[in-house]
């Protein structure tokens, strides 16, 4: 890697070699415990935009080194660590909202841009961004380039949802624009979507057009108290056999919250019961809103809850969400955890996935504390460090792996493979799909310079 080169690309300010100026670079929020080791020899480079991006992936090509992406470093799968000797490509000056058309309900933002600044971005134009990463700092190429989800998937979808276009560099340098601001767009292969959950694998993302919806005028949230994990769980069942859609639906050990809570020096306002749901109904209307979460109480108390409140307030709102967001920052302070698992299965398969899990803490006679998105199917368990500690981890990671799978489900439902789930790959049915990705892999980027040893097992 010729420095020297990076250097009149960028400037020199804009070059950084000093191991010391980049130990924040070394990490992103992925747990101590499966943090994956960056590498010794990293040049980190901070361009100001496409056209120098692309200068350095050609000269990546010329002189055959790797390149990195990073963005907010808030990713959960080691997808930004530098784990090869390598440049690390950061997209922190790319920080420009450009336009925010209400007449269109489009945003267009470059990579760097927070999820706080987006959101806030669409609020004060009475707009309205569904997804819902869990951390305000995560970066819109980051969450472009993992499909990332959140708590509003159940009814509005995932990012994939939302992207209308993209400004990409190819990983041979040259500057691409797929989509726009378009409704609709039939003009061939549709490859904006091939790179949305590409995880950086096939360009680098620098600029975003989000699809906005009106800003909901009201909203309510629902808490529902159960005695026992899975009892919980099942409720969600039967509320989604009713057909009814809530903005969110969140599953909760109520060990966590109460930890989170402390941790946080705030009160979880229930106190009964070893897990908790809440859901989020918006609305037009406080009728509209009041009725769906009447006809989800009805269904926690016919279905055995011990408890449910009706948080009416928005600060009685942001207390309750704010502990559910802050759980894994909680669990990463305990220092107790020895993953963050991010499986995925078919909504109605999640009783059965979650009745799996408990099988498995019975028989490793270990606590195996989980978060989810209830109504999606998605689950966080997050096995303990004592499992490694007993030489236990992996195998009892890899028995939820796999009963994950026999019941039609995915390793990962919105955090990506990144670096730390590679290894677990081979669980996954090869039916040709790899192949096929790492044809595409080579077609965009033939010399494997753009995130290699990530997203696709070597």
């Amino acid at each position: 890697m010729d420095i020297e080169k990076l250097r009149k690309i960028t400037g020199n300010d804009w070059v950084v070699t000093d191991r010391d100026k980049m130990l924040d670079y070394m990490r992103d929020a992925v747990f101590d415990s499966v943090l994956p080791s960056p590498a010794e020899n990293v040049i980190l480079v901070k361009p100001a935009n496409a056209a120098e991006i692309s200068a350095i992936l050609k000269l990546a090509n010329e002189e055959k080194f790797p390149v990195v992406v990073r963005g907010g470093g808030s990713g959960l799968s080691g997808g930004a660590i530098p784990t090869i000797d390598c440049v690390l490509l950061s997209l922190e000056r790319f920080t420009q909202i450009e336009e925010v058309d209400r007449n269109s309900l489009m945003i267009t933002a470059q990579a760097g841009v927070s999820y706080a600044d987006l959101v806030n971005a669409a609020e004060d134009a009475g707009m309205f961004f569904p997804p819902k990463p869990g951390d305000a700092g995560a970066a819109v190429g980051g969450i472009v380039a993992c499909n990332a989800a959140g708590a509003r998937a159940i009814k509005y979808g995932v990012t994939r949802n939302f992207v209308k276009g993209l400004e990409v560099v190819l990983p041979t340098g040259e500057i691409i624009t797929l989509g726009g601001k378009l409704i609709k767009n039939a003009m061939g292969i549709d490859l904006l979507h091939l790179m949305i959950g590409s995880e950086g694998a096939l360009g680098v993302i620098t600029k975003a057009v989000f699809r906005m919806i009106p800003k909901p005028r009201h909203s309510a949230l629902l808490l529902a108290s159960f005695s026992e994990r899975l009892e919980a769980i099942k409720v969600s069942a039967v509320v989604a056999s009713h057909m009814i859609v809530p903005l969110a639906a969140e599953y909760m050990d109520h060990d966590l919250v109460e930890m989170t809570a402390n941790y946080l020096g705030t009160e979880w306002p229930a106190k009964n019961g070893k897990a908790h749901l809440f859901f989020i109904s918006t609305g037009e209307t406080e009728e509209e809103v009041y009725s769906q979460l009447e006809e989800i109480a009805g269904i926690c108390e016919q279905n055995g809850a011990l408890d449910v409140l009706m948080a009416e307030t928005k600060a009685e709102q942001d207390n309750i969400i704010r502990i559910r967001g802050e759980i894994a920052t909680a669990q990463k302070s305990a220092g107790t955890v020895g993953d963050f698992m991010d499986i995925c299965v078919p909504p109605a398969n999640l009783p059965a996935l979650f009745q799996s899990i408990l099988d498995i803490e019975d028989k490793y006679s270990t606590t195996i504390p989980i978060t989810g998105h209830s109504l999606d199917g998605n689950l966080h368990p997050t096995p303990l460090k004592e499992l490694a500690d007993r030489g236990l981890l992996e195998q009892a990671k890899e028995e939820i792996y796999s009963e994950t799978i026999r019941l039609g489900g995915v390793l990962t439902g919105e955090h990506g493979l990144g670096t730390i789930r590679l290894h677990n790959t081979p669980l996954w049915p090869d039916t040709g799909i790899w192949t096929l990705m790492k044809e595409i892999k080579k077609t965009f980027d033939p010399n494997n310079i753009l995130n290699p040893h990530r997203v696709f097992p070597d």
